[in-house]
């Protein structure tokens, strides 16, 4: 079927051309004729890369000609959201009788945004979506198709609930909305298919063929059981495997089950690969990897990266900032980084095509738990879509680096099916979270529906009654037990205190938390460790670092330092390296001296400061709520030292655009320690300053204006 054929504007159809895209491919003439265009909700259950974006796009710009209403495009992940946004911006040039608005909101989980209303494609993360749903924004009855991407994650423990639930309150909706589900290849798609009421559309067809293997002491056995040998090296199989695709003109991608492991298979590769590096491209790679250079701190990880990269080779993890992943994924793309070797937890959300993937181990180190396991075969499915660059690979490979086990690793990842995906929705803490949701958002909701709504869900498609039933019964116990709910005449009612929590979106074991270290705080004195220990110490903090051998004696140094700013009495025993983390970052430290001294990376620490300005936000409006005015002003300066990574001094100073925690340091090192003071002070004299300049200084001096 030809993209013409299509009922939908022209100007999309050369759009679709100039983007190389003339005829759809299979999955994508499977969802037309099962109705996509036609107000069909559709589960579509089909490979990486076959095409799934393109289903979504037409599925949207058809609601949106026909006027039928606002376009939800749902994420699990933030960088696959931004990625998604930029496919969907390319609608806002089709002329439609109007003018399309596309826009992106993935965080402020306690704050709706009224002017998302205003558009009509909405791209949205789980939490965001759920979040919207509970405050009852008024537009969502106007939703009319709903595009919930990766569906497969329904079975993962953290993201799964969320989106589970969204999915659930979607499909009660009065006005239901139009379903387009969008899944890797699952064993039990029929099952999740029946429960959201779709029409299955199933495929296993890909735009290059992938062939899977496993390499044993340099054989690789195929699943055609044709055989190959690779030439080794004291560099290792995984490294050898990535060289052996190069030859061909091919990249590869090396997953491996830690950060170090990825770093060190970066760095084995490196002197082999830079011969596969042309000169132009080189000069290219010694500009980014200065860009790096600039752009950063000047760690060992940063130095490290800046190294490998000018040799064509490039490593990926969460330990790296969003900044520096980006280049990389950029230059990967654009063929210039020849191997990446990356987590997998990582990649599994980009988009990052090679020829080749190579697994290392087939364990990854799990974070919660602290062991590595094996991963599943789903997530090796996963990891194996990654294989196979469309329009510049005629075929992907996928091949496992095997230890004299490769009967075993065929059976059981190349020939065996993925798991079925079953709910996480009944684990204490989805429960905890969702039922306090539900009748915060429903008043007077009854026992027993409360008990109808979960079984609507896909734990109640997938466990008995009794069972659920059984497992509510406990979390209402413990809701009722810490003032979040009421029960009268049979019918709940959420508190003020509860209602609260669920409005922030932060687990209710948090928030009972939070409440007591609130009623401990005393007036008359600062607070700030014994906050920084409640933040980093609760059940929603991420991520959380244990203390190393080495750390616990700075740890209890800080403590008896601090012995007065503490709101309860701890050892270091019940401390964790992140709030050193967190301590040294709200004292300016910089990112060399946290990687140095504490092992924590830029990336880590911008999680944690995302994570902590959340969660200070939660302690503030909970103080409000208890009316402990001592306490606020305090955690609103908290917050800002958080969001800066600064001292007390400097807060009123990054109030201005264009000054942050460099700049304010600064300007207070030349006697501007004030806003009276830099509004005093000339454009001249401040251009004069470090890190300033005649453009900063005016820009500075604006925004000032505008604040004062």
């Amino acid at each position: 079927m030809k993209v013409e054929e299509l009922d939908i504007p022209k100007k999309l159809v050369e759009i679709l051309h100039e983007n190389g895209i003339i005829t759809l491919y299979p999955p994508q003439e499977k969802s037309v004729k099962a109705g996509l265009l036609n107000d069909v909700s559709l589960l579509v259950s089909a490979p990486t890369a076959s095409g799934k974006t393109l289903i979504a796009l037409l599925a949207a710009i058809k609601h949106l000609v026909e006027k039928r209403g606002k376009v939800v495009y749902l994420s699990p992940l933030k960088a696959l959201a931004s990625e998604k946004f930029s496919e969907f911006k390319k609608l806002e040039s089709i002329d439609i009788g109007r003018k399309i608005k596309v826009q992106i909101s993935t965080g402020d989980y306690d704050q709706t945004d009224k002017s998302l209303g205003m558009n009509d494609i909405l791209v949205l993360t789980n939490e965001k979506m759920d979040s919207i749903i509970r405050q009852g924004a008024e537009w969502l009855n106007d939703v009319t198709l709903v595009i919930a991407d990766e569906v497969h994650l329904l079975g993962d423990e953290d993201r799964g609930p969320t989106l589970e639930i969204v999915l659930t309150k979607l499909i009660s909706l009065q006005k239901k909305p139009q379903i387009l589900a969008l899944s890797a290849t699952i064993t039990n798609a029929d099952e999740i298919s029946k429960w959201l009421g779709c029409k299955l559309v199933e495929s296993d067809w890909r735009p290059v063929p992938l062939w899977e293997g496993v390499c044993d002491q340099g054989t690789v056995i195929m699943q055609n059981r044709k055989n190959f040998q690779v030439e080794t090296s004291i560099r290792g199989l995984p490294v050898d495997l990535g060289l052996d695709s190069l030859k061909t003109g091919g990249q590869a991608i090396l997953f491996a089950e830690t950060r170090a492991r990825a770093a060190s298979l970066a760095t084995k590769a490196s002197d082999a690969v830079s011969k596969y590096v042309t000169e132009k491209e080189k000069k290219n790679l010694e500009q980014i990897s200065q860009k790096i250079l600039e752009d950063n701190e000047h760690t060992e990880l940063i130095r490290n990266l800046a190294t490998l990269v000018k040799k064509g080779v490039a490593f990926h993890h969460a330990g790296l900032n969003q900044n520096c992943r980006e280049i990389i994924e950029s230059e990967f793309r654009s063929g210039k980084i020849k191997i990446l070797a990356s987590t997998p937890t990582l990649a599994a959300g980009v988009n990052l095509p090679a020829r080749r993937v190579v697994i290392s181990s087939i364990s990854r180190y799990d974070g919660k738990y602290g062991v590595n396991k094996a991963i599943s075969v789903l997530e090796y499915k996963q990891l194996c879509g990654r294989a196979g660059r469309p329009q510049y690979d005629d075929y992907g490979e996928s091949i496992i680096v095997a230890n004299a086990n490769s009967d075993d690793l065929i059976d059981y990842y190349i020939n065996g099916l993925p798991e079925p995906i079953s709910s996480k929705l009944t684990g204490d803490k989805a429960l905890r979270i969702h039922a306090l949701s539900l009748i915060s958002t429903t008043p007077g909701i009854k026992n027993e529906e409360v008990v109808d709504f979960f079984a609507k869900t896909l734990s109640g498609f997938q466990e008995r009654k009794s069972t659920i039933k059984f497992k509510i019964q406990i979390t209402l116990r413990y809701l009722e037990s810490e003032d979040l709910i009421k029960q009268k005449g049979g019918r709940f009612i959420a508190t003020e205190f509860g209602k609260k929590t669920s409005t922030l979106y932060i687990d209710p074991l948090t928030s009972v938390y939070f409440k007591k270290t609130l009623q401990q705080i005393s007036k008359g004195r600062k607070h700030t460790i014994g906050i920084l220990h409640a933040i980093t110490n609760c059940e929603d903090f991420f991520p959380k670092f244990s203390l190393r051998n080495k750390d616990y004696e700075l740890v209890s140094t800080l403590l008896e330092n601090h012995a007065d700013q503490l709101i309860e009495s701890i050892s270091e025993y019940d401390c964790n390296r992140s709030l050193l983390a967190m301590y040294y970052w709200v004292n300016e430290s910089t990112e060399v001296f946290l990687s140095d001294n504490i092992g924590i990376e830029s990336g880590d620490m911008h999680r944690m400061t995302e994570t902590a300005d959340w969660l200070i936000h939660a302690f503030y409006e909970l103080a409000k709520l208890e009316k402990l005015d001592n306490v606020i002003d305090e955690l609103d300066v908290l917050r800002t030292r958080v969001t800066y990574g600064i001292k007390e001094e400097l807060t009123d100073l990054v109030k201005v655009k264009g000054i942050g925690r460099v700049r304010a340091r600064l300007l207070y090192k030349n006697g501007i320690k004030t806003l009276d003071e830099l509004e005093s002070i000339s454009v001249e004299k401040l251009a004069k300053i470090d890190k300033i300049g005649p453009v900063i200084a005016e820009n500075i001096k604006t925004h000032l204006k505008k604040i004062r």
